[in-house]
């Protein structure tokens, strides 16, 4: 490993250090601002981790972290309202799905995902991460690639970012949709995120909000690595 590699692991352990050190009471303050604050909090959980995840993939890929042109500050904003969506699309499909399901069934499941473990509940919480992951997280992943190919194209400037976007040519001619189809929507989602998710919403919800920030760097660095566009 590099220099730069063990600047970034002990960052890492000295950020999360105080999750695991009671006396600090982080971890105690971290859950109160989560649930006073939960779109505030997504958004600053995705923007640190998800970027850091992309530049995890960047450095897999070209061995460095971060160079011209990457944009990590633009790529932090657009993770960060990014988070916010998707703490928006788990509070509507954590309450529609159960609704949905006890329709059919006939019953109320309103409160299982609150409750403990049962075969019920894992259940229910597969089929709140299907649903989600089949109808929001198609177009929560294309947006994002479509904003990554905008914020190269500008330079990786937050006032790039703030340009208007050449939508129909992006799509036409820059993303790579046998990529984008083939690997992060027909492979990615089935095989991680229909899982991963499934263990968020069957977890206690203390462990829900960590877990799921931590998820955060893992769709970074699949995305990045896998959501390559047209050269």
């Amino acid at each position: 490993m590099k220099k730069q590699d063990w600047i970034v692991i002990l960052c890492v352990i000295v950020i999360l250090a105080p999750f695991f050190i009671p006396a600090t009471g982080f971890f105690e303050w971290f859950k109160a601002s989560t649930a006073s604050h939960p779109y505030i909090m997504a958004f600053f959980k995705f923007a640190i981790l998800a970027t850091f995840g992309e530049m995890l993939a960047l450095r897999i890929r070209k061995g460095v972290y971060n160079e011209k042109g990457f944009g990590v500050l633009p790529r932090m904003m657009v993770w960060g309202f990014l988070g916010m969506c998707i703490a928006m699309s788990m509070v509507i499909f954590k309450a529609g799905v159960p609704a949905f399901l006890g329709s059919i069934c006939g019953c109320d499941l309103s409160g299982v995902l609150n409750g403990d473990f049962t075969w019920t509940k894992l259940g229910v919480a597969f089929a709140v991460s299907v649903l989600m992951n089949s109808i929001f997280a198609p177009v929560m992943m294309t947006f994002h690639k479509c904003t990554d190919i905008h914020i190269l194209d500008n330079g990786g400037t937050v006032r790039g970012l703030l340009r208007p976007m050449k939508m129909r040519e992006i799509f036409a001619t820059k993303v790579n949709w046998d990529v984008q189809w083939n690997v992060v929507i027909k492979k990615t989602i089935p095989l991680f995120w229909f899982p991963a998710h499934t263990i968020t919403f069957i977890l206690p919800q203390t462990f829900q909000v960590l877990f799921a920030a931590l998820l955060g760097i893992a769709l970074g660095l699949i995305l990045a690595l896998a959501g390559g566009s047209k050269k």
